[in-house]
């Protein structure tokens, strides 16, 4: 499912969502095995902190009070070790063996977590410390429910967590809501500890909601349901519902202060956004992280007009096929389930799933229709209501589009300076977990962790609990490459930068410099819709399958697909200094066909040099990347067919991005027309409707890419004044 945000259960350590979902009493009543009883003085041997293997930045501590072991970490609960044997422990699934080096000192362990005869999820640590000590500062919650009517009478459920003993205190705390479409089950003091332990160890009223018509609410759900104008209690949206839940909230929950923060990530984000649209008086702040936004301009299921065929075909199916989400699951590589079906049509109708509301949009309405227009958010934007922070991930496979266009809608409304965005080194929802990795990618540090204690917990204690310590002022972005965080007014940065171009010359190259009078075009391809050129490595699973790549494809190193002769590149010299990249980097792409139809696709690849340290020699890293369907070169609104053998200029956003090229290293630009299955293909022959276009629609064509005075393909970005 998608990542939901502060309901997300972390990963961290051996929490995971079984454990989380445990309460203290039902971990302690679980069947346990036979047990032994060690001295004080062979428990000691084990107390320490020990530092994860493949996370540094991950810590176990084990540590004893009186007779009893235990062991937590700083997002993972307290638990009792109890030994099986010598250097053998268990704490419900969790077992915990310790290792010992050549003088019989302890040295590490390995835990597993799993039924018990079962293989688990091993990971090992080395000791770092003779001390052990605490490391959480988990605060116990209490659970409650409810049924919470809105202006329409419908009924819609809240999971409500507050600290325990915080109704007889003094403490009055301020709400943290979340509307979902993933459940409430999950959610636990175990849970927010682990998932948000900053925010739960400060204490909040905790909100989770379902929305309409999903899980235990009552109504009828609708896909991003569009913002209507409200002339009648029956004219409802994530707005008004959002409003009325506030309103229920603030009479019936004692002990609040009057002030609300709405945070999410995906759907939730799309949620959080609209807490701050038509916002009740009582939203304080607000953080729509990585947010559906225009789920056809470029987020999830359509990209400047190219139909995201995998994602649109399980996501749809997860969401709208039961009130649950239970995942797509295949066996069968989708590149030939999509291939031997043609189109998406004959896909829909292999599943079953034509009749699913957005599945109809999907098939009748592919361009920018009215449908898709209304459910766009960004128009709503026209003033800043509330202390806003957005946050996206660089390696976004889902919602990177949503994040820089919220922001860029809301920053010039900005009057009180209270907009601010995060863009870091993550995939989609990727600040939650503490790691410093993403795929074969190493930053360095546990960036999530440093976003979450720097930035987002200092946001809401500021307007949410009137507390010293956010300083964000305008943006931070995490420059990749030379891996460090970086601080701007606004995005894109103007100050202390300058825009350029780099030019794809006559000659298969890069460069700064304009191509001279008299060149000729750069390349020309074959593209085959037979063999279309895959997006991540084969096979290609369904999108959430058990094993799928899909969470960290857009990292993936090219050279699987970068030999092929049915696509360009176009590479610079090994470069003699650093060259940083920052803002937005735009495509201008002067191109030619046979056909009357077709798809560019242009990614900008870093080229790690040969003798990189493993696992990196020679990686081609993806740093921005998009896709655009030619039909729509004028207009989204009304497709039209391509002029075979004219040239064309294509103009398209690649989206934002701050990377350092080293020194070293190599720049490439790679163009294709095909990116399959995660786009559906482009028969390169105009019809009416792609989704519907005949076998026979579907012919190879010979693109040409042109590098002259008279045709300038290039890409623009902005680089350091002086570079």
């Amino acid at each position: 499912m998608k990542i939901s945000g502060c309901c997300a259960v972390v990963l961290s350590g051996w929490l995971t969502a079984s454990v989380a979902v445990l309460g203290a009493q039902e971990v302690q009543a679980a069947q346990k095995p036979h047990t032994i009883t060690l001295s004080v003085r062979a428990l000691d041997e084990y107390v320490g902190q020990y530092r994860d293997e493949m996370e540094p930045d991950v810590l176990s501590s084990v540590y004893r009070e009186g007779d009893k072991l235990y062991v937590e970490g700083e997002r993972s609960p307290r638990y009792e070790l109890r030994a099986e044997s010598v250097d053998h422990f268990f704490a419900h699934e969790l077992r915990v063996v310790f290792a010992r080096d050549a003088a019989g000192k302890v040295s590490g362990l390995t835990s597993t977590f799993g039924e018990r005869g079962e293989p688990g999820v091993e990971r090992k640590e080395g000791r770092v410390s003779l001390v052990g000590t605490r490391l959480n500062h988990f605060r116990e919650y209490t659970r409650s429910e409810a049924m919470i009517p809105m202006r329409d009478g419908v009924k819609l459920h809240v999971v409500i967590l507050r600290p325990a003993g915080s109704e007889t205190s003094g403490e009055t705390l301020p709400f943290l809501m979340q509307r979902t479409p993933y459940g409430t089950s999950w959610v636990s003091s175990a849970a927010v500890n682990g998932s948000k332990p900053e925010l739960a160890a400060s204490g909040y009223v905790f909100v989770f909601g379902d929305i309409r018509g999903r899980y235990e609410s009552e109504g009828k759900f609708v896909m991003n349901r569009a913002i209507v104008a409200h002339a009648t209690k029956n004219d409802v949206d994530e707005t008004t519902d959002t409003r009325d839940t506030i309103d229920w909230l603030l009479k019936n929950v004692p002990k609040n202060n009057g002030k609300v923060g709405v945070l999410g990530v995906s759907y939730p984000g799309f949620l959080a956004m609209s807490a701050g649209i038509d916002a009740h008086p009582a939203v304080k702040a607000i953080s729509p992280q990585a947010p559906m936004t225009n789920v056809w301009m470029g987020d999830d299921f359509f990209h400047n007009g190219a139909f995201r065929e995998t994602y649109g075909f399980d996501y749809v199916q997860q969401l709208e096929a039961q009130k649950t989400d239970a995942r797509v699951e295949s066996k069968e590589d989708t590149f030939d389930f999509f291939l031997r079906n043609v189109n998406f049509a004959g896909a829909a109708d292999a599943a079953k799933m034509e009749s699913l509301p957005t599945a109809k949009v999907f098939l009748t309405q592919p361009a920018y229709t009215k449908f898709w227009q209304d459910m766009a958010v960004e128009k709503h934007l026209t003033k800043a209501e509330v202390p806003t922070l957005e946050v996206g991930g660089w390696w976004d496979q889902e919602d990177m589009w949503g994040t820089q266009a919220e922001y860029a809608a809301l920053k010039p409304h900005d009057l009180q300076n209270e907009v601010f965005m995060v863009l870091g080194p993550w995939n989609h929802g990727g600040w939650g977990p503490t790691t410093r990795h993403l795929g074969a990618l190493d930053f360095g540090a546990a960036t999530g962790d440093q976003y979450r204690k720097a930035i987002e917990s200092p946001f809401f204690e500021k307007y949410l609990k009137g507390r010293a310590g956010f300083d964000l002022t305008g943006v931070a972005s995490f420059r990749t490459g030379v891996n460090k965080w970086e601080r701007y007014e606004a995005w894109p940065p103007k100050q202390g930068f300058k825009e350029t171009k780099l030019f794809l010359t006559t000659d298969g190259g890069l460069g700064r410099t304009a191509p001279a009078a008299g060149g000729k075009a750069a390349v020309s391809y074959s593209a085959d819709p037979a063999n279309p050129v895959p997006y991540r490595n084969r096979p290609i699973q369904s999108t959430y399958a058990d094993g799928s790549k899909w969470r960290t494809w857009l990292v993936e190193d090219q050279r699987f697909v970068s030999g092929r002769k049915d696509l360009a590149n176009f590479s610079s010299p090994v470069l003699e200094k650093d060259v940083t990249v920052t803002g937005d980097v735009v495509a201008d792409l002067f191109a030619s066909t046979t056909g009357t139809d077709g798809d560019f696709v242009v990614k900008l690849i870093d080229v790690y040099p040969d003798d990189a340290p493993a696992p990196m020699a020679g990686y081609q890293l993806m740093i921005v990347d998009e896709i655009f369907r030619g039909r729509y070169q004028k207009s989204f609104e009304t497709p039209d067919a391509i002029t075979p053998g004219k040239v064309t200029e294509y103009k398209w956003s690649l989206h934002g991005a701050d990377h350092t090229f080293l020194k070293g290293h190599r720049m490439m630009v790679e163009v294709q027309s095909s990116w399959f299955p995660l786009y559906d293909r482009n028969p390169q022959t105009f019809v009416p409707n792609i989704m519907t276009a005949p076998a026979g629609a579907y012919r190879g064509q010979t693109v040409t890419i042109y590098g002259s005075e008279k045709y300038p393909s290039h890409l623009e970005f902005s680089v350091p004044d002086g570079d």
